[in-house]
């Protein structure tokens, strides 16, 4: 029984990654308001239905990281080294992700194709900007947890603001330096030094708390 739950939770996987890569291509190709869900099931070769059972809105197939980038921002902390501030934590997990080249600041000519798709679509940027805002309290849960204090802590919902204030502007300042240098190792230098100013702010903001 194992077997066959695993060989259907790989084929389910599949599944959904198949659809999102259908998706994806469409909304790159076409834009994403002039794809509609039947031609996406027809390119992945599903049921219309199958296409819903995996993903309940349209715009999830092109934000399927979406959970996984939570997952990172939760295990960041959950796994930290104690004796390293939970502010730094964050500030190292950007070095680390652009170091192992994370497809989430990849600045490169496909991630801009990823971009412009949003940025000619009202309603993916409408849910960029949610996620922006979803990934702010996954933070502030993350943060309150980490150093013991109720989720709800006005000084957790701070840092956690400010915090993704600071990663949204390095990352649309790095792929506008991608985009006019054609320089990935430029644009990562950008993003990664602009997440180090902002750390640099928000620790001050967050200084006389556990977070800092």
């Amino acid at each position: 029984m194992p077997a066959l739950s695993d060989r259907r939770s790989r084929k389910r996987l599949a599944t959904r990654q198949a659809i999102s890569d259908a998706a994806t291509l469409l909304f790159i190709e076409r834009g994403f308001d002039h794809v509609t869900v039947d031609e996406i099931a027809e390119a992945a070769d599903v049921g219309r239905m199958t296409v819903f059972n995996h993903f309940p809105r349209k715009e999830d197939m092109f934000f399927d990281r979406d959970e996984e980038g939570r997952e990172i921002l939760r295990d960041a902390l959950a796994q930290r080294d104690p004796g390293i501030a939970p502010i730094e934590t964050y500030r190292l997990l950007a070095h680390r992700s652009i170091a192992e080249q994370r497809p989430y600041v990849e600045f490169s000519a496909r991630s801009q194709s990823f971009i412009e798709t949003i940025e000619r679509s009202e309603v993916l940027k409408a849910r960029a900007r949610a996620i922006r805002d979803e990934l702010a309290q996954v933070v502030t849960v993350a943060l309150a947890e980490c150093v013991g204090r109720d989720p709800a802590d006005p000084d957790a919902y701070l840092a956690a603001g400010l915090l993704l204030a600071a990663w949204t502007v390095a990352f649309i300042q790095a792929h506008r330096t991608f985009r006019q240098s054609h320089d990935t190792e430029k644009a990562n230098a950008v993003f990664l030094a602009l997440v180090d100013k902002g750390t640099i702010g928000l620790k001050a903001a967050m200084a006389g708390t556990p977070y800092a």
